[in-house]
């Protein structure tokens, strides 16, 4: 996959292409039936399939307040375009500029004048330039003059009526259900982090972990115990996930999350390491002393290495 990271990156040869645009945040299966729609008419008319993003969702800038946890990081929603098979992804610094620029404009300078549109695929509830000005109607009328045509593509609706959506899959997280947010998002949660030194509480009792740092991106679960994987490079380790401050002790930061890898012990400190989330195992419990706690986390292990076969 190309990325371009602004219109003028563009070289002045590129296209014609198909385009769909959005803020595909946790690249979900709403937004994959979208870009393999894209494919597929790309495919069918000889042109390049481009997905157009932002770097960050746009309440951040325009109501930092009302701006919800994104489920993937910048990079991590690349790495997921890219294996949707796109051609190119425009990833739109969404800046006070950006935020003005009227619907036409927006047309004119990324659609027609960067990507050399000839189909563009939206969300019947797509909106764009200044104020969300722009609707599909409005869209259908500048492609006609500017010489493409629009598709609405339908939504993804897998039970009880309900679309899939970015807010239903922060709401499982929230809830800890990682495996029902799996389904929606067609690939496990995850959340990806440089691994920091940590309290070595767990190296003490027989469970090294590794720590992520606090600046990890991606949206972390509920507090719990979660079977997954740790994936670094190419390589992928079952891991037992603790999420959370860990009751136990006193003075634990908030939201940690720290991933055993079972049967190997692996130096991976100072490495950026992706911790995928499959299934909750338990809630996060405070326990009366060391011994029960070393007892729990061995049967945490066993039903880890149960799932994970």
């Amino acid at each position: 996959m190309i990325t371009f990271s602004s219109p003028a990156d563009v070289p002045a040869g590129f296209g014609p292409s198909a385009v769909t645009i959005g803020k595909f945040d946790g690249v979900h299966a709403g937004h994959r039936a979208v870009i393999t729609r894209l494919r597929e008419a790309a495919g069918e008319q000889d042109l390049g399939s481009v997905v157009v993003t932002f770097d960050r969702h746009p309440l951040a800038l325009l109501a930092p307040e009302k701006c919800p946890p994104t489920l993937v990081g910048p990079e991590q929603k690349l790495d997921l375009l890219a294996g949707t098979g796109v051609d190119a992804a425009l990833i739109l610094a969404f800046d006070r500029d950006l935020s003005l620029q009227s619907p036409e404009d927006f047309v004119t300078t990324i659609l027609v004048d960067a990507l050399h549109a000839r189909l563009v695929l939206v969300g019947s509830d797509f909106r764009f330039g200044h104020r969300g000005a722009g609707d599909v109607a409005l869209l259908a009328e500048l492609g006609r003059r500017y010489g493409f045509t629009v598709e609405i593509v339908g939504d993804v609706s897998p039970r009880d009526g309900r679309r899939v959506s970015s807010t239903w899959i922060r709401e499982l997280l929230a809830e800890g259900r990682v495996a029902d947010a799996a389904v929606l998002l067609g690939h496990s949660p995850a959340v990806r982090g440089m691994v920091v030194h940590g309290a070595k509480r767990g190296r003490e009792l027989g469970y090294p972990t590794a720590n992520l740092s606090p600046e990890s991106d991606g949206l972390i679960p509920a507090d719990g115990v979660y079977a997954g994987w740790l994936k670094v490079g190419h390589a992928r380790y079952p891991a037992a996930i603790s999420v959370g401050n860990n009751p136990t002790f006193d003075g634990v930061a908030q939201k940690q999350v720290e991933a055993y890898v079972l049967d190997r012990e692996i130096d991976l400190y100072d490495q950026v390491v992706e911790v995928q989330f499959v299934d909750r195992i338990r809630g996060m419990v405070a326990f009366t002393g060391i011994e029960p706690l070393i007892v729990q986390m061995g049967d945490d292990v066993e039903r880890v290495r149960q799932i994970l076969s």
